[in-house]
């Protein structure tokens, strides 16, 4: 019988955190889900960690061939869902133990024309301390058109949703969509926008995740990439959604993306040693 939920995790080089990963998606007080791990030719512990749960029979490892980028990984281990919906969390994230129990059942009262369900998450660094709570949605609350929900986050210059730990989708949506799409830093929220155009989402003002903060996203290169590449996801929105996003709000959202890259940048150097574990 397939389980009603899949979770799954495109690991790479995870080996410092994933054990907690995976302690997290198996303790949920909701039980009927799979969980799939796909391994992208990691070189660090990161598969030795994950076979430490081979015990658990929710659990199957698969590898993916390297190459391909996170793509490639996160599409391996998508299609391999049977589930009825699909959250993917990455290897080094966190979910709350109600976090698939209080998704679905949003997902559930909201009807088939629900195709989405985010929550908020709090922000913790390399060691796992906590220093922003409840962050994300903007002003979204309850049952939202997806098109409506989409513009909110192109005017946001972000990605209000949050990242896919946050998110539960109908898998058929997603697949519907194309899998996870080729938006490099943006390959969450440019899928979610696929996804949101087949219907309504739910705005769950929870925080049901923690997302880690840690030293791999350091760079003033990121910075600028991530600016560039929110103004290529605030074009592929507006042509998903040409009737809701207009014009005015792609060139907003594109400002905003400016702002919010020097402040995610200043954000890095304020948190200093914290983006690394205690052991480095």
């Amino acid at each position: 019988m397939k389980p009603r939920v899949s979770v799954v995790v495109p690991a790479y080089n995870n080996g410092e955190y994933i054990g907690a990963t995976i302690e997290s998606i198996l303790n949920q007080t909701f039980a009927d889900f799979e969980l799939i791990v796909a391994d992208h030719a990691s070189t660090d512990d990161t598969v030795a960690v994950v076979e430490r749960f081979a015990h658990d029979p929710r659990l199957t490892l698969v590898s993916t061939e390297a190459g391909g980028g996170a793509r490639r990984n996160w599409n391996r281990v998508s299609q391999l869902a049977t589930g009825e919906v699909i959250k993917l969390v990455c290897g080094d994230d966190l979910i709350h133990p109600r976090m698939l129990e209080r998704q679905l059942a949003a997902l559930d009262a909201g009807g088939e024309r629900v195709k989405l369900v985010a929550s908020q998450r709090d922000l913790v660094d390399a060691r796992g301390k906590e220093f922003v709570r409840s962050r994300g949605l903007g002003h979204l609350e309850g049952q939202v058109g997806g098109a409506e929900a989409l513009r909110a986050t192109v005017r946001s210059g972000g990605n209000i949703f949050g990242e896919p730990a946050c998110v539960m989708m109908r898998t058929e949506a997603l697949e519907k969509a194309g899998w996870w799409q080729d938006l490099r830093y943006y390959i969450d929220a440019g899928s979610y926008a696929h996804v949101l155009v087949q219907g309504d989402m739910v705005a769950l003002r929870e925080s049901l995740a923690s997302f880690r903060v840690s030293a791999s996203q350091w760079s003033v290169r990121l910075m600028r990439q991530q600016a560039a590449e929110a103004a290529e996801f605030h074009r592929v929105a507006q042509s998903l959604a040409p009737d809701t996003i207009t014009r005015g709000d792609v060139r907003l959202g594109d400002v905003r993306a400016e702002l919010l890259a020097v402040q995610r940048r200043l954000a890095y150097l304020a948190l200093g040693k914290r983006m690394k574990p205690l052991d480095d």
